[in-house]
């Protein structure tokens, strides 16, 4: 059975704030009325950040709206969400967050085929200000010549 489900929450401050190097792609485990939420596009990951507790990577600040039709059952809106990946790719994780310094952010929330909210994450270093300045740059010559073969 195919979901023709187009929900594509993408964090666009990602590509701006950090150098993404790795990516991984994780399933969520959701309470309740979450994925029905996820599924109407109700949730933002744009302030989000993974983190490891007790061994576990989890997503937190992912707020993901009320479901109108919830009544009592609904969820809270801003909690930690466990990222399910395998045991291999975790312990890479913290390895590398631990030895270098990087940091774990979620980049796109979308629903796959199959139905199952999956969420794609990054191992990225931050970005200095001078290194901000120069993605602005590139990205207004880019416009700019674009403008000019228009024309």
């Amino acid at each position: 059975m195919k979901f023709d489900n187009k929900v594509n929450i993408l964090n666009r401050k990602a590509r701006f704030n950090y150098e993404l190097l790795d990516k991984y792609e994780a399933g969520l485990v959701l309470h309740g009325t979450e994925i029905k939420s996820v599924r109407l596009g109700k949730a933002s990951i744009a302030e989000s950040f993974c983190q490891f507790m007790e061994g576990e990577l989890y997503v937190i600040n992912m707020t993901i709206d009320e479901y109108f039709f919830g009544t009592r059952y609904n969820h809270s809106i801003k909690r930690e969400r466990k990222l399910l990946l395998k045991k291999k790719e975790i312990n890479k994780l913290l390895r590398k967050t631990k030895e270098t310094g990087l940091t774990i952010i979620p980049t796109r929330l979308y629903i796959n085929e199959k139905g199952w909210a999956k969420i794609q994450i990054h191992l990225a270093k931050g970005k200095k200000l001078y290194d901000k300045r120069e993605s602005i740059k590139e990205r207004e010559t880019k416009r700019n010549i674009n403008r000019l073969t228009k024309k």
